[in-house]
């Protein structure tokens, strides 16, 4: 799943790769904005990311897409 964190007073977002499921993300990223709480997330690199949940301005869920290499004819 391919996950975008806007944070407040940053010009730039959080992108990362992730195989956990859609709804045990969404309830962490829920849990972290109601209380306020740190949001703890790991990427498909064993990479942990953390974000306080104060600082989240939004959140964009998507499934993940795989890139094309290369150039390709079209008929």
């Amino acid at each position: 799943m391919d996950i975008k964190i806007g944070i407040l007073d940053s010009p730039r977002e959080v992108q990362l790769d992730s195989e956990e499921a859609p709804e045990a993300i969404t309830a962490r990223i829920t849990e972290a904005i109601a209380t306020g709480s740190l949001l703890s997330l790991t990427d498909v690199r064993g990479r942990t990311l953390l974000i306080p949940g104060s600082k989240i301005a939004y959140v964009e869920l998507g499934t993940s897409s795989s890139r094309r290499v290369g150039f390709g004819a079209t008929a």
